[in-house]
């Protein structure tokens, strides 16, 4: 049978041409190509779904650690041996008319819900894509190189979410750095129901210690640039002119301290302080970064403190070198 131009193109697609970084594009053709050339963009999802194992693993937890929880307890169903199976008790003992009639309570049960509550009747996996913008929720997955910040899991193994580091409800920020990408096991578990595990190691991001200059800083020196974890003033004996400080608001002893989240908030600044130095002042050719842990590496504020230097053209004879220089006669080479 001659070969139409068509299933020539799609077949040419689907060999040569299709991007097999996930299953999205061979499952969207096979849909289509299962309901008559037309499908909706919601059946086309719902597909999606079913193919996602790291959803079915998610609907699974709430399985089994939730709803099914709650009916085996009430002694509506029992879970079997396997894991995956449930039976509801004395489904036998029901003719067909009492079935059916117990599948329209439940779906009128559901019309009640959605009808009084909308959207928030999925807020457990709904409440992060409605307050996070499409665009920052991407930006975050990126930073986090599309794994868990908490335990390291890829996206590709276990569905990510985005939510905040600070809560809103102890005065955290709808700021980008106050967000993280954790997986949907971490982001569960973070919420502190189990007082004994993750409680422990949270991090108080407003500890701050008295006497400690950079901790006064913030409100005792003019700040040039902040946001939710980290601040940025001109350092008060520059190196050269524009030479600033970018430092975490916590008291954190040096760099090597820091959460993931506190490296990405004081990275935001360094990126920020620099184009802003360069945006009014055309002779910055270059910068040092750096930052000083221990006393022998020469720290003497016991504050962690990341040096943004501007560097220019002549400042010094021969730059070559830069940052070895720390140890006398290690620059040139």
């Amino acid at each position: 049978m001659e070969q139409s131009n068509r299933y020539i193109k799609i077949k040419d697609f689907i060999q040569n041409r299709m991007r097999m970084s996930h299953v999205y594009q061979p499952v969207m053709l096979t849909a289509l190509l299962k309901q008559n050339g037309t499908a909706t963009s919601s059946e086309i999802a719902s597909i999606l779904l079913s193919k996602d194992q790291t959803q079915v693993d998610y609907y699974q937890h709430i399985v089994n650690g939730m709803v099914g929880k709650v009916l085996r307890n009430h002694d509506v169903v029992t879970k079997l041996p396997r894991q995956s199976d449930y039976s509801l008790n004395g489904y036998s003992e029901l003719n067909s008319e009492e079935i059916q009639q117990l599948i329209a309570l439940c779906d009128a049960k559901l019309k009640d819900f959605e009808g009084k509550r909308g959207d928030s009747v999925w807020e457990h996996r709904s409440r992060n894509r409605r307050l996070v913008s499409g665009s920052v929720r991407y930006s975050v997955l990126k930073r986090a190189n599309f794994h868990c910040e908490l335990c390291g899991i890829r996206a590709d193994d276990k569905a990510l979410e985005v939510d905040h580091i600070v809560p809103k409800s102890l005065g955290g920020a709808d700021d980008i750095t106050n967000y993280q990408a954790l997986c949907y096991s971490c982001n569960a578990s973070k919420g502190n129901r189990d007082s004994t595990d993750l409680a422990g190691n949270r991090i108080d991001y407003t500890n701050r210690v008295d006497g400690c200059l950079f901790c006064e800083a913030y409100t005792d020196r003019e700040v040039i640039a902040e946001n939710t974890l980290a601040y940025a003033i001109r350092d008060g004996y520059p190196v050269t002119e524009g030479h600033t400080l970018v430092i975490p608001k916590r008291h954190v002893i040096d760099y090597f301290g820091l959460s993931t989240a506190e490296v990405n908030a004081t990275n935001e600044l360094l990126h920020l302080v620099k184009e802003q130095l360069c945006s009014v002042d055309g002779t910055i050719t270059g910068f040092n970064v750096g930052m000083n842990a221990g006393e022998s590496a020469g720290q003497t504020v016991f504050h962690c403190h990341i040096h943004l230097i501007p560097r220019r053209d002549g400042d010094v004879d021969n730059p070559r070198g830069g940052v070895r220089h720390v140890v006398s006669g290690k620059g040139y080479y």
